[in-house]
């Protein structure tokens, strides 16, 4: 099929931008200045010019990728649209999943990708396209990354337009008051964007954390996906103090097993125990390496919090029901806050936070021990 000329030609145009970088990098292209004086010139160091070079090209790929990345959240977008006016309303919901798979299929084959991710393209393309305008024309200007706009999509589940729309505007509107000196959201790595906007969400979510909680509890689940070489994916979605509280025993038991004649990396360990905690039933049987695990994994009675818990003192008492900050996961609901507290915490520490943005100002240095008395009240 011939290709439309004037795509065709921006492809070119591309591919001239390649070609320009390539040459920076092979030292062809020769820049004006450098930061230790002209290039060539006195003071110059041709190896310090490699290096600086380098680093010009991977910031502007970088930007060209987030460029492209909004291109093709805006074709997909487009191809949607476009292929749901020809096809027209769906006569049953079987027709209806038919041209969803063909779409899906469509956009798979065009970017060669498999359907699970031409599915999340699809889907993140249209709340871009739609809900995020302001994360979409962000990312076209190279100033995001993709992971950062995946990462605002994610955030914006569950919100409505006016949700969605405060959240742009804190994270992205120039002028949303922010600390002196405060990383934009291009300026930082999306993983701690992520952290950022997870906290923003719980505190402005129209429902609340509470109610939401409740359902994820409700949709609690174990998944299994094969993958190469013979091996497969086993995991869990499980409340956030269940999860934290496996992982560390997982750690814990791995750890208490090294030693110097012990093959196995901790890694190997921690995967060890985890196929023996659900295989064996809580018996002592190993398995492995042979060695001899002798562990016992039958669990313990209650969750033992080493409450690294951040909790407001008013969703403490039960007043409110502000979340609380887990240590390591971020956010949880005032009621698993208060019950770690409760019924699984043998002390805690004081922590002073700074009202405004809840940096940990001081940590008390003595530990107060959760009375019997301290227990009862809490749980009524």
């Amino acid at each position: 099929m011939e290709g439309n000329p004037v795509a065709v030609e921006a492809e070119a145009f591309v591919d001239a931008s390649v070609a320009a970088f390539r040459a920076v990098l092979s030292g062809a292209a020769v820049s004006g200045t450098t930061g230790s004086g002209t290039a060539g010139g006195v003071g110059d160091d041709p190896l310090q010019r490699v290096a600086d070079n380098a680093l010009d090209v991977l910031a502007g790929v970088a930007r060209s990728e987030a460029k492209l990345a909004a291109v093709k959240a805006r074709a997909v977008q487009v191809l949607a649209a476009a292929t749901s006016v020809v096809n027209g309303p769906p006569s049953s919901p079987q027709e209806a999943t038919a041209q969803d798979r063909s779409l899906v299929a469509e956009v798979g084959c065009a970017l060669v990708i498999g359907d699970r991710a031409a599915g999340a393209l699809l889907a993140e393309s249209h709340a871009l396209a739609t809900a995020l305008p302001r994360t979409l024309a962000v990312l076209g200007s190279g100033t995001i990354s993709w992971a950062h706009a995946r990462e605002m999509v994610d955030q914006a589940v569950g919100l409505d337009r006016a949700g969605a729309a405060a959240l742009e505007a804190h994270f992205l509107d120039p002028d949303t008051p922010r600390p002196a000196g405060a990383a934009t959201i291009g300026e930082m790595p999306a993983y701690r964007f992520k952290a950022k906007a997870r906290t923003w969400r719980e505190r402005h979510h129209p429902e609340s954390l509470e109610k939401r909680h409740a359902k994820g509890v409700a949709d609690r689940r174990v998944e299994y996906r094969p993958d190469q070489d013979g091996m497969a994916w086993l995991s869990a979605c499980l409340p956030a103090d269940q999860a934290m509280a496996g992982w560390n025993r997982l750690n814990a038991l791995s750890r208490a097993a090294q030693g110097p004649t012990e093959p196995r990396t901790l890694t190997q360990l921690s995967a060890d125990h985890f196929a023996q905690a659900i295989l064996t039933s809580g018996t002592n049987a190993s398995i492995g390496d042979g060695a001899g695990i002798g562990t016992d994994l039958t669990p313990s009675s209650r969750i033992r919090a080493q409450v690294l818990v951040t909790v407001p003192v008013l969703s403490l008492m039960g007043v409110t029901d502000e979340p609380a900050m887990l240590d390591g996961y971020g956010p949880i609901p005032a009621s698993m806050a208060r019950d770690l507290v409760a019924n699984g915490a043998d002390s805690f520490h004081r922590v002073l936070v700074d009202p405004r943005d809840g940096a940990p100002l001081e940590i008390g240095r003595s530990s107060y021990r959760v009375t019997k008395a301290m227990r009862n009240w809490l749980r009524l």
